[in-house]
């Protein structure tokens, strides 16, 4: 089967074929080949029906897809507009909600000339759904500041402004079933879920690990496919940067970081010096983040001394860029880490943005001879930079100094960086040029990338799926992307006692195969 994505009509045709799925995209003159369906489990989670296949003409996909579209923004998000032509700037889409009331709450959304406004987001298929579902009279929907819907002309009386997603997905309909199609549409349930994990655990361990090395790898083509629809709009370059800042963001602060990366174009470039053009990209960043205390502290302290450098630089800036300063309301601060705290993270983001083209030094990178045991170092090395006179000392504008530097850049953070946005942003590169070797070594480095730490929600994984198993038999990070793979097309399409889930036939099916050997080809593909 494949699907031919025609960018001047953004139709999209399938082909039947005997064993896979390809999506062909127009780039300039070129056509560009991503197989995406050249798994066991990547045709499993199409043909079991756990993620739809949908036309591009058909009349209205499911509205748990419009919820996944709004939620990872899969918008030419510079053309998001209301119906009656107000310009619309999502700076975060609000976080799902997955009981009464609204779709999303505490999104802040500007609408035209207006400052930003946080409040609440509804998705429906059509504009009288307003009305049909009762919302109009329901108290809980009184903070919704914008209705997005999947199409409609006409505007609904004592309603919310509308605005249509149908004009404005970043690709069609059709590739986003297959890459959102899976996603979340509820959060994890209190109660452990597992009728797949007697199968699973009588799985080998090797025919476990190739069963989740095959949802990784969709997993991959999944960001990578979504580095491309944005490279479209903005370029290489400017889609990674994006990426970047969407890594520094955690899980809580991803969207003002990807806003700030979107204005780009506004905060970098600075004259001088190093150390002058470091502080100035550093005054540029925290100011548009709405981060900077809006006084000064008294006294001499370190902390004092840098905050006054840095008012010094953005004063003279603010009222300039006044329009494009994020509202602090955007940020969620509570219960963070220190070393998670979006203060390092600009500061990172600022010295990654100074010097030599980092998306170039990431491509270089990419072309070394390098054993698979120095991947990570190497990778560190790359994306490592110098010691900062205040953020080396500091988590952020607040804590005390440290006694000794820490880096900006740490082990853990780089593996998510790696296998978050670095290897599918060259892997979906060099699918797009045809270079074939190129893109098994990439796969190759992906699939020997050591394993992340361990966290909640894979720590949940393993006890709903693998009876608890040690982080251990994840070999490595690709493993664990397949493991929340898992969840992501399955079990949170179940409920809490695993109805209807079609995990377990998977497994029973998958167990009967002959054992694949897409893992074995992955490890025999030499490194670069």
């Amino acid at each position: 089967m494949e699907c031919l994505t025609d960018e001047t009509s953004n139709k999209l045709t399938v082909f039947r074929g005997k064993s896979h799925l390809t999506l062909l995209h127009v780039s300039g003159t070129t056509l560009s080949k991503v197989t995406i369906l050249d798994s066991f489990y990547a045709q499993y989670r199409v043909q079991s029906g756990a993620v739809p296949r949908l036309r591009d003409d058909m009349d209205s996909p499911p509205e748990r897809l419009l919820q996944a579209i709004w939620q990872h923004q899969r918008l030419l998000r510079e053309r998001l507009q209301t119906l009656d032509g107000r310009p619309v700037r999502v700076l975060h889409p609000g976080f799902h909600n997955l009981e009464g009331g609204p779709d999303f709450r505490s999104a802040v959304v500007q609408l035209g000339d207006d400052s930003p406004k946080t409040g609440d987001v509804e998705v429906d298929l059509r504009a009288n759904g307003w009305h049909v579902h009762g919302h109009d009279r329901n108290p809980a929907f009184a903070n919704v500041l914008l209705h997005v819907i999947w199409e409609g002309e006409n505007l609904v009386a004592g309603a919310p402004p509308l605005m249509l997603l149908r004009p404005v997905l970043d690709a069609p309909l059709g590739e986003l079933s297959l890459w959102l199609g899976g996603e979340a549409a509820q959060g994890f349930p209190e109660e452990l879920r597992g009728r797949c994990c007697a199968p699973l655990r009588r799985l080998s361990n090797p025919k476990l690990v190739d069963l989740l090395h095959q949802a990784a790898a969709v997993r991959l083509r999944s960001k990578g496919a979504q580095f491309q629809a944005r490279a479209r709009q903005v370029g290489w370059e400017q889609s990674l940067w994006e990426g970047l800042f969407r890594a520094l963001g955690y899980k809580h602060n991803v969207w003002p970081m990807q806003r700030l990366a979107e204005l780009r174009a506004v905060w970098n470039h600075a004259p001088g010096e190093f150390d002058t053009r470091q502080l100035l990209l550093q005054a540029r960043l925290l100011g548009l983040s709405g981060l900077l205390p809006a006084e000064l502290p008294r006294g001499s302290s370190g902390t004092n001394s840098y905050l006054r450098q840095v008012w010094d630089q953005w004063w003279r800036e603010q009222d300039a860029l006044a329009d494009k300063i994020l509202p602090r309301a955007v940020w969620r601060l509570h219960g963070i880490r220190p070393a998670n705290h979006p203060h390092r993270r600009l500061a990172l983001a600022a010295a990654w943005s100074d010097g030599a083209s980092l998306a170039g030094k990431i491509q270089a990178w990419c072309s070394r001879e390098l054993a698979d045991a120095h991947l990570a170092a190497s990778l560190l090395e790359t994306l490592e930079v110098e010691q900062d006179p205040f953020w080396s000392w500091h988590w952020t504008l607040q804590s005390a100094a440290f006694k000794n530097p820490m880096p900006l850049l740490g082990e853990t953070r780089l593996t998510d960086i790696a296998i978050n946005v670095v290897l599918p942003w060259l892997w979906i590169r060099v699918a797009e040029g045809k270079n074939e070797k190129m893109q098994q070594q990439i796969e190759h480095r992906y699939f020997t990338w050591p394993a992340a730490q361990d966290n909640s929600v894979l720590r949940l994984a393993r006890q709903r799926l693998l009876g608890g198993a040690s982080p251990r038999l994840l070999p490595g990070a690709a493993a664990q992307q397949g493991l929340l793979q898992l969840v992501r097309d399955f079990c949170d399409h179940s409920n809490s006692v695993c109805d209807a889930c079609k995990l377990p036939p998977l497994v029973a099916e998958f167990s009967k195969a002959e054992f694949s050997s897409a893992l074995a080809e992955r490890q025999a593909v030499a490194p670069l």
